[in-house]
This record gives C-alpha cells, structure tokens and sequence, in this order.
C-alpha cells in the first residue's frame, strides 16, 4: 500500500470535515453549506461512502481529504499529505538528504538541550535571581513560566557550550543552531545573561530562541551591544520571517474561536494566556510577513492585530501598503534594526516584505484593536474588561489606515486634503472586491472633500513606478481600464456621425467619467477630421480611439440619431447625480454629524425657508458645524429633486441603446 493510499485508509473524510463543516446526515450522505462559498441553501455534499466531497452550488469543485484540505489551508499536495499523514499516524519516506535530515535532527535536539538547560538556570540557580525577579513584577505564576519554558542564559562565555558538548554535541553543532558565536578557539554562548523565550515551530519544536538583556546598565552582548532583544541567527531551522511564536499553543483556540490575535512581544503574548485568552501569537518583527500571514489565513480566523496606533508595526504596514499601491511591490529587508531606530527615507526603504497580493487581503481582511497607547499586556493585567472592550470594538484595517492619515491632516486646508488623497489613493488601489472598494471610494472622496468621480478617474491612473536602472526610458504599462460603455456609445456617435457636431459641441467635457474619454471628446472639439483627431491625442490613448471607431452602432438617421445622442447624455449625467447622491447620504449618515443633526434639520428649514421668502439670508445662531451641516442637508435635499425629476425623464425615453450591462 502507497503512503497516500494508507493515509486515505486511516483518516476518515467525515471526520476531517466535520470538524470546520457543521454536517447533516441525509440519507447515505451529509450535507452543508459550502466552506468554499456564501449560500443559503445547502449544496455540499460529502460521502462516507466514496470518502469523496462535491458542491453543487457555485464552487462545483470536489474531491478526496487532500483536495479539501488544500482548498480548505490554500497549500500544495506535499504540505497537505503531511498534514494528514501526521493526523493519520502515517510515517512518510523521507526523501530529503539523508544527511540534511540528520543535521536538523541534531540541532532540534541541541536547541531542546539549550532550553531545557536556560530553564534549569531560571527556577534554580542563583544567577537567575534578577530573572525571577522581572517576571514576578510582571504578574507571570509558576504554571506560565513552566508552559512557555522560559529561561534564564548564564552571565558566562561558555556555559552552555561546555553543558552541551558533555552531552555529545560538537562546536559545530553549537554553531549551525545558532547557540554560539564563531571564534578562533570554537565558539562561544551567544546568549549571555538574558531572559530566555523558546521559539517553537507549529508542531512544538523548539528552533531557537528570542533573549531579553537582564544585565545592568552599560554592560553589552558581543553580537548585538546594547540591544534590549536578540534572536537566533538565521539557521536550517530558524527564519523569523516564517514563524509565529506562541502558535503550537494557540491554534487549537484559533480554530475554535475562529480569531487570532497578533501582538507584537514576547510578553504580550504570554499575559495574554495565562489570562486564559489562549489564541494570542506574536510576529517576529514589527509586521507581518508573506510567509506568516499564509499560515495564519490556513485557519480561515478573523485577524486582529493588537498594536498602538503609533506603533512602529503599524507604521510600517502603512508604508507598506502605500509602497505596495504605488508601486506593485514592497522591497524585502533582511535588517534586524528597529524601524524606530531609521530616518524617514531608511525607514520606507526597509519596510515589511509583504507581497502585493498579501496586502490586498490584509486590506480587507485584518482588523485592528485600539489600545490607546498601552501594552497589550500591561492593558490585559491592568483591565480585563477594558481589554474585552478593545477587542470587540476591533475595526477594519484599512478604516483603521484612513482615521491614521487623516488625523495627521487639517482637513480645513486644501493642501493637507491633497495629501490625504495621495497618501490614501494606493491603499485603496489595492482592495479589489467591489463592494469594500466602493466603500472606500465614496470614504475617500468625503475626506478630500471632492467628488467620489475624481477619485475613480485618479485610481485608473496607472500608479507611478520607482525607477530602477533598467527601467529608464521605459514607460510604466498602464492598468486595465474600467469600461463606461454608455461614455463609449456617446463618443462613437459623434466620431461616426459629423452631423452631431452642433450637439456635441453643447457637451460639458465633464460628463465624461474616464479620462481618456474625456481626452478623446477634447481632440474630437479641436478637430473634425479623423487624422487630425489622431494627431491630437497622446500615444496610449489611441487603442481607444481605435475601439471605439470600430464599434458596433445601431442605425440611426436625422431625429432618432438625436435623440439618441441626448438620451445617452441624459442617463450618463443621471448616473453621476445618482453617485453623489450616494455619496451626500453616506457622509449624511457619518456617527460624527449625528451629535449635531436636531440642530442643523432645524437650521436647514430656515434655510430653505429663507430662500422661498427673500433674497437676504436669515440670522442664524448655530455654530460652524451645524451651519455646515445643515447646507449639506439643503443640498442633499436639491440632489434628491434633480434625481427624482431625471429619473421621471429617463422613463418616459426609449431603451438605452447602450446598456451598463454591456461586457467590457
């Protein structure tokens, strides 16, 4: 029997999903609603049978036990068969290097002696008095110490290296897991007189370790003089970038809270459990990398991250994200340095090695706690409650990104409101589902105080690149357009027709939504000639000039080609009343305006009232922002008339010969 054909044998697929999936029997079979899509009748079905699944629904995909945990954790054939191997019991062959497979064995076994020997020197000896000492002021019990394994590294050049080589372990040994420092005589302990953290992999096995100075003032590490943290070096088994500490102890509450909860310190994420809240981890830098987030996203949990608002993790996401929206990619940095520690330039060049598609799921999909300038942990022991609190009131990343920018600005002054938008624009370039784009669309525009139609036509923009040497003279390659088939229609009309002209020419440039659009309705006014409306445009835009002279138009003559060309206009300029209605109501509706609503309704009856019975405004005592408040409400009220009235036009018209439904 093959080791996949054994693995099939010893792991039961109703068992396996049942587990994330709440089954029902149906007969022979169970059934549920899909994992992989929203519904609300039950189309998965699963066989115990066949030991196969299959949705009906939209998914229409299937299969076995890999299938589904592949789909389930997004991960390769390889990761999931070990994954059910390990469930299953199933030894697999090992087709690595037999003797890379040895080695790592070794220093699995070396770094287990290392923390079993750090934590022999913390609850016994002498020199780990001050240790003791730190952790007892930071409310840590026997039990929490005993669970996490903490330690305490001797005051001493070779300690553990003599420890450890009595044990059978070589210097060289010592050295690959990153226990000593390379030196003429073989080495020496590289963690000297420091608070010791085991770092363990998902499995619980420990691949080095994380170290806090406990020495008094000026005294120094060799690696690293007077850093408070250290880490184990890069080994076969150590890359922080790929690992979650605390993460063997927290996924069995992941996945039944269906949360996870990233901190950023070793300290954190240890008050945190001994507080009983068990599905706290903590990333081993200031953010979260591309390697971290996967394993996280495999538990298909809420994400929240628990970092101030002025915390040097946040900061760096936020560069990160605006890098990423403006330029398709973030720069991956191997430097240990503390972001806090660089100036602005070296700080945005080190930022987190996210990828591009990384942070489109983080802008959506993270959610940030607010801690109001405290430690997780000083905040869990000081206050549960307030700590409960936080966590609950959790809000999205990226509305946690827009109240950062804008509390930074005088949104009063028309300059700061640019910058907003810059700053801003990326973060929302990168979030692709619909309805959180629209979202932050129309969010974006009531900061900047502009129409939300300037923002879309600035997110077409093809985002500016950071030049590289190779890119000189070369120039960046444009983002695919949004299709406005009914600006296509009207354009195509006039481009085919010269008999339009005198219509035409009565069109605000404005009614046109894209750019390009717009830049082709201007060459077409200055030029009644086809060459010379070539002539008049930029280079990139004439693949849509080219469109849309070879578009499809209905046949049309004399007042039905007018008509036409005035209903199209008419609808286009519905659609844009119809977006800044959204947009008025939306903003209308803010829980910031609220406070001030009785006040500014009543301030906008003596408004409207005013306007119907004299031309001189009325005396008015309310503050600016009611004032403001209220003209927003006359407006919304006369945007609402125009709408009404438009619609009632656009009903009584014929069908629109350019529908929005049209495929781009």
């Amino acid at each position: 029997m093959s080791a996949i054909d054994e693995v099939k044998s010893r792991v039961d697929i109703v068992d396996l999903i049942g587990e994330s999936v709440s089954l029902q029997k149906a007969g022979r079979n169970f059934k549920a609603l899909c994992p992989f899509h929203n519904e609300k009748t039950p189309s998965f079905h699963v066989s115990p049978e066949r030991q196969t699944w299959h949705c009906f629904g939209a998914c229409g995909t299937g299969g076995d036990i890999f299938s589904f945990v592949m789909k389930q954790q997004e991960i390769e054939f390889g990761e999931a068969l070990r994954l059910l191997a390990d469930r299953g019991g199933v030894t697999l062959p090992d087709r690595r290097d037999a003797r890379a497979s040895e080695r790592d064995d070794r220093l699995l076994q070396a770094n287990e002696g290392a923390a079993a020997f750090f934590h022999n020197a913390l609850v016994h000896s002498d020199g780990g008095g001050a240790a003791r000492e730190y952790l007892n002021e930071r409310g840590l019990d026997g039990a929490t110490i005993e669970a996490f394994q903490l330690g305490m590294s001797p005051d001493s050049w070779d300690t553990l290296r003599t420890h450890l080589v009595e044990r059978g372990f070589t210097p060289d040994e010592l050295l690959a897991a990153g226990l000593l420092v390379e030196s003429e005589r073989g080495g020496y302990d590289r963690f000297r007189g420091r608070l010791m953290f085991p770092i363990r992999d998902q499995r619980g096995r420990v691949v080095g370790f994380g170290a806090r100075a406990m020495a008094t003032e000026g005294q120094e590490t060799t690696d690293a003089p007077g850093a408070k943290y250290i880490n184990t070096p890069q080994t076969p088994l150590f890359d922080k970038s790929g690992i979650l500490y605390a993460l063997d102890l927290a996924k069995d509450a992941i996945r039944r809270e269906k949360t996870v909860i990233v901190v950023e310190g070793y300290m954190d994420v240890i008050a945190a459990h001994q507080h009983g809240i068990t599905n706290v981890i903590a990333s081993m830098g200031t953010a979260l990398t591309e390697r971290q987030i996967r394993q996280l996203e495999r538990f298909r949990s809420k994400i929240l991250l628990a970092m101030d608002s002025d915390s040097a993790g946040i900061e760096a996401t936020l560069r990160a994200l605006q890098e990423a929206g403006s330029a398709g990619a973030i720069r991956a940095s191997s430097t240990s340095v503390h972001p806090a520690e660089l100036g602005d330039e070296e700080f945005s060049a080190k930022a987190v090695e996210w990828t591009r598609d990384a942070l489109k799921r983080a802008s959506v999909n993270f959610f940030v706690i607010p801690l109001l300038g405290k430690d997780p942990d000083e905040m869990i022991r000081a206050d549960r409650e307030a700590w409960d609190a936080a966590v609950a009131s959790a809000k999205p990343f990226t509305d946690h990104i827009f109240d950062t920018v804008a509390e930074r600005k005088d949104l009063s002054k028309p300059d700061e409101r640019s910058e907003l938008m810059k700053e801003l624009l990326p973060v929302v370039r990168l979030i692709e589902e619909p309805v959180f784009r629209a979202h932050y669309e129309q969010r974006l525009a009531r900061l900047a105080q502009v129409d939300e139609d300037v923002v879309r036509a600035e997110l077409r923009r093809p985002p500016a690149r950071r030049a590289r040497p190779a890119d000189q003279g070369r120039s960046a390659p444009a983002s695919p357009a949004r299709r406005e088939p009914a600006e296509e229609f009207l354009l195509a009309l006039l481009l085919r027709h010269p008999e339009l002209r005198p219509q035409g020419q009565e069109i605000s440039p404005n009614v046109f939504l894209l750019s390009e659009h717009r830049a082709v309705y201007n060459a077409w006014l200055e030029a009644s000639e086809l060459e010379s409306i070539r002539a008049a445009i930029t280079e990139d835009i004439e693949p849509q000039l080219d469109r849309l002279l070879a578009r499809d138009l209905p046949t049309l003559e004399g007042p039905e080609l007018r008509a036409a060309l005035e209903d199209c206009v008419r609808r286009i300029e519905w659609r844009r009343l119809s977006a800044a209605k959204r947009a008025s109501t939306a903003a209308l509706t803010e829980p910031t305006v609220q406070p001030y609503m009785s006040a500014a309704v009543e301030e906008a009856i003596t408004l409207q009232d005013t306007d119907i019975t004299t031309q001189h405004p009325a005396p008015s005592t309310g503050d600016a922002k009611t004032l403001e408040l209220a003209a927003s409400l006359v407006e919304d009220q006369e945007m609402g008339r125009r709408l009404h009235n438009a619609a009632g036009m656009n009903a009584s018209q014929q069908p629109d010969p350019a529908p929005e439904s049209e495929s781009a």
